[in-house]
């Protein structure tokens, strides 16, 4: 190992793109919750004489830019991450570890994420 090299940055880098992808995964499972309350909603609203059909398009909307927000979020902290990466030096990279892996599940979850707001958008009615 070279006097100058310090794979912890790597590694620094590496945990705070885990922690993006943890809080985008959050992000995404409020908007699903969200989203899914006008469901909630919708059987209320058979059970009682009242209708609240604003508060369930509403859920469905604030669900879906929930899981929007946590999607792009990820998206966009793994092309930070990639950024990053190319900017160090060599010397900082460990030997023999795979640098893509994170941000190909970064963007993975990110996909599946746009996906599932598809989803909500599709089903939301």
């Amino acid at each position: 190992m070279n006097q100058k090299s310090d794979p912890r940055v790597f590694f620094a880098a590496e945990r705070t793109l885990l922690a993006w992808l943890r809080t985008g995964i959050t992000i995404i499972a409020l908007g699903f919750v969200v989203s899914r309350f006008g469901l909630f909603l919708r059987i209320l609203s058979i059970q009682s004489v009242r209708a609240n059909q604003v508060g369930e398009g509403m859920s469905a909307i604030l669900g879906m830019v929930f899981v929007l927000a946590g999607a792009l979020s990820i998206l966009m902290a793994a092309i930070q991450h990639r950024r990053y990466i190319r900017s160090l030096p060599s010397e900082d990279l460990p030997e023999g570890y795979s640098t893509q892996a994170a941000i190909v599940l970064s963007a993975a979850v990110a996909a599946s994420g746009i996906l599932l707001a598809g989803y909500l958008f599709i089903s939301r009615y």
